[in-house]
């Protein structure tokens, strides 16, 4: 048995993970759990980055207090597009920005003052959401920002852990390709536009592919977590959803998939880039797989307004479980209010429930009342916005799609895999629901030899994990509800 460690990394919690890898499947194992969250300080929302640091040593900690062989490798995933910035000594300039901080407000119409759009999306196959690297840039351009006066590296978050736990400076491609500042046909910087904006090309790091092992494990840090031996650190697919989408079983050409948690990333897996005008207008992206491949996909608010609606629940006294939320949306009556899950009234609102009330009474809904009600309008909507994107994406490719497989902590929520069922009029298979870390773990265990290919890899993950189908019904009270919904985003 060989030990893999995978350290994923998300907006709202993160954890280390040990992938026992026995020669066909993996066994899983969470070594250490841990909350994360932004912190408001002086009306700006940061990442307490040195904590994130701490937590993960800890978890390599106690690793090392309960297993006596060293870990065969490391790999670090997380969230997209936040960046730290060093010094030339190497050192952290400041806690980075978090995606959803005020800064990149109108950021992305007065950048399109500078470059058009259009050539924009033509150079990066990236979809414009106003906290894309290359707006919180912009934003740092234009405010004179003191710390990228005197910046020499650009790390995205993946790229930071990386570097403190072996000392090299790498940009990892997947991770990288989520900042709209990459030429999505040669997968390279695109230098000419971000000169153009005024953003300091030399503070881009090398770009390294997915699977490139950036050395062995600092003696320092080792020394610090009671490690022994020479640990390799491998890049994996260090954007969370190039890991994820590399762990789905049988994706193929007629699949989309669902990397369904706070976000809901859709999408399907292509060779090269589809850059045209239907995929602008339509506001697709094309992120960086792993081994080659491109994630075709759209990226939509997912379990947010659900999340974010029972921790103001919490705040005023109610403290439902899961499990209650779920009872409650199926016993509300169904299709009785939709919202937009992607409108900017749920970017950060205070009060969830009272900005989904808003919507509704602004677009001439009954405004739901209960927390049943609240819920099952954001996950009806939310299965809605999914058969969109699945049109959407079949129109793009050409391709027949036949399934909808959904990966991650989603799958848990068993009354939104039968809403998808039912509004997308196709069987959803779910699983594995840690796809993120065994991608993650795969990836490492290809770079070491111990599998040869990104297929084999999947079909090791298919026999480490339990999968289950949900069947559509051919209700047609979702078409009704869908000639509403496509009414309400326009």
């Amino acid at each position: 048995m060989k030990n893999f460690l995978a350290v994923d990394l998300g907006a709202s919690n993160g954890r280390v993970l040990l992938g026992g890898w026995d020669g066909s499947r993996f066994h899983l194992n969470e070594v250490h759990r841990f909350d994360n969250g932004p912190v408001t300080v002086m009306g700006h929302k940061h990442w307490d980055i040195l904590r994130l640091w701490g937590e993960i040593k800890t978890g390599l900690a106690r690793y090392a207090a309960e297993y006596k062989a060293p870990p065969a490798s490391i790999g670090v995933d997380t969230w997209g597009v936040d960046f730290g910035l060093l010094d030339n000594a190497g050192r952290l300039l400041g806690n980075p920005y978090c995606y959803r901080d005020s800064q990149t407000d109108g950021m992305m119409e007065r950048l399109f003052q500078k470059i058009p759009a259009d050539q924009v999306f033509a150079e990066t196959g990236i979809q414009f959401m106003q906290f894309n690297s290359i707006f919180q840039l912009y934003a740092m351009v234009l405010r004179c920002d003191p710390q990228l006066a005197v910046a020499r590296r650009l790390l995205f978050m993946p790229d930071l852990f990386h570097y403190w736990l072996t000392g090299v400076q790498a940009g990892e491609y997947t991770i990288a390709t989520t900042s709209q500042m990459l030429c999505a046909s040669k997968r390279q910087w695109a230098s000419k536009m971000l000169e153009e904006i005024g953003l300091p090309g030399p503070i881009l790091p090398d770009l390294i592919r997915p699977g490139t092992v950036l050395g062995p494990l600092l003696g320092s840090v080792a020394d610090d977590c009671g490690i022994t031996g020479s640990v390799p650190v491998v890049a994996t697919g260090s954007h969370d959803t190039a890991s994820a989408v590399a762990a789905i079983p049988g994706l193929d050409e007629k699949s989309v998939y669902i990397s369904s948690g706070t976000w809901s990333l859709m999408g399907m897996e292509v060779r090269e880039p589809v850059i045209n005008e239907r995929t602008r207008g339509f506001n697709i992206t094309n992120e960086g797989g792993v081994y080659g491949t491109i994630r075709l996909l759209k990226n939509i608010a997912g379990l947010w307004l659900v999340q974010e609606s029972r921790h103001r629940w919490q705040r005023d006294g109610q403290d439902f479980s899961w499990d209650e939320l779920a009872r409650m949306a199926e016993e509300a009556p169904p299709f009785g209010s939709l919202v937009d899950p992607d409108a900017p009234d749920f970017l950060n609102p205070s009060d969830m429930p009272e900005a989904i009330r808003s919507f509704c009474r602004r677009t001439g809904q009954k405004e739901p009342a209960t927390p049943g009600e609240v819920v099952r309008c954001c996950l009806e909507s939310l299965a809605l916005k999914y058969r969109l994107v699945l049109q959407t994406l079949a129109q793009l490719t050409g391709k027949p799609i036949d399934s909808v497989r959904v990966v991650g902590g989603g799958c848990r929520n068993r009354l939104l895999c039968r809403f998808t069922a039912e509004a997308c009029g196709r069987p959803v298979i779910t699983g594995p629901v840690e796809a993120t870390a065994l991608g993650n773990l795969m990836v490492q265990a290809i770079a070491l030899g111990e599998l040869p290919d990104l297929e084999s890899g999947r079909k090791a993950i298919a026999g480490s994990v339990k999968q289950e189908y949900f069947q559509p019904t051919g209700d047609q009270d979702w078409d009704e509800a869908y000639r509403r919904f496509t009414a309400l985003v326009g």
